[in-house]
């Protein structure tokens, strides 16, 4: 058996290879029965995410704690279990955190190689918490992302995480005016819990491709219903979508946005029976609800990799 750390899936994990990973696991047959999600107490939540391809089958825990913070310790805490359906033995346990910040990333990234523009160099990350590096640098695995523009609630949260990517060569700054960096930049990423409009439409220049993966209830939303209204909008899966994306929910509701209109999700995406951006002035929106596809494939990719 096989036992991977948060630092061995990181290792083992560059965000290109999981984009790749995650490609094949759209194109091939992976079964995802609904997630299970159970509160243990007041503060937190138990959830169970299985699922199962013809050779491997996996199971995430994820235990949310959103009193962590205030303790030191992070929000949400995961562990993957990997297992061979030819025997039912487990071959890997890993780190699920570090699997599930990377994978989440590399699901936006893959979405962007079909709807961003080739050329998207200058990119807006609102929210600068533990997904904010992760999704720069999966980004800037299939686009060539040089200019990074971070925008958060608390400005020494922005700066700091500038100081880091500016590290790995991004000419990166921290800001206040998030209208201005939205209208220069070719794709916006949202990774935040906000339950009011953060990103407006109006601020979207032809080109755009906004990609949105953070709130993930029906409560939340971080675009207002114009940007909506503008996109071509792209899902990771349907049902995910309907249920859990607050953007579009609430866009529906204020007559903005039809479910009927949703041009693909990843599946057809990744199989080709879509075609993504059509045209460079097109303005694309991804939303991410997340699905178990994502872990399974990654777990896959991860264990085949490691010695």
């Amino acid at each position: 058996m096989k036992f991977l750390s948060a630092a061995d899936v990181a290792r083992l994990g560059p965000y290109r290879d999981i984009v790749e990973a995650l490609r094949e696991g759209f194109r091939a047959d992976i079964a995802t029965p609904v997630r299970h999600q159970h509160p243990v107490t007041d503060v937190s939540t138990l959830l169970l995410m299985p699922a199962w391809s013809k050779d491997f089958a996996g199971l995430k825990t994820v235990f949310f704690k959103p009193d962590n913070a205030a303790q030191g310790h992070p929000t949400v805490q995961a562990s993957y279990l990997l297992m061979d359906q030819k025997t039912g033995a487990t071959v890997a346990v890993m780190d699920g955190t570090e699997i599930t910040r990377r994978r989440t990333a590399a699901a936006s990234a893959l979405a962007a190689d079909y709807l961003a523009r080739k050329d998207a160099s200058t990119m807006t990350l609102v929210g600068a918490g533990a997904l904010g590096s992760h999704f720069v640098r999966a980004h800037a695995s299939v686009r060539p992302i040089k200019r990074v523009f971070i925008f958060n609630r608390t400005l020494a949260k922005s700066e700091t995480l500038a100081a880091e990517l500016a590290h790995d060569g991004f000419e990166t700054h921290s800001v206040l005016d998030l209208e201005t960096a939205v209208r220069q930049s070719d794709l916006v990423t949202c990774v935040t819990t906000s339950t009011t409009p953060i990103v407006k439409g109006a601020w979207l220049k032809p080109g755009t491709h906004v990609d949105l993966a953070g709130a993930f209830k029906p409560t939340m939303r971080e675009t207002d219903s114009d940007v909506v209204a503008r996109a071509s909008v792209y899902v990771d899966t349907r049902e995910g979508a309907l249920h859990e994306a607050g953007d579009l929910l609430q866009a529906r509701d204020e007559g903005k946005f039809d479910f009927a209109n949703i041009k693909g999700d990843l599946f057809e995406l990744c199989r080709g029976k879509v075609p993504g951006r059509v045209s460079p002035e097109e303005i694309t929106l991804f939303k991410s609800a997340g699905t178990a596809i994502e872990d399974l494939a990654t777990a896959i990719m991860l264990y085949q990799k490691a010695p």
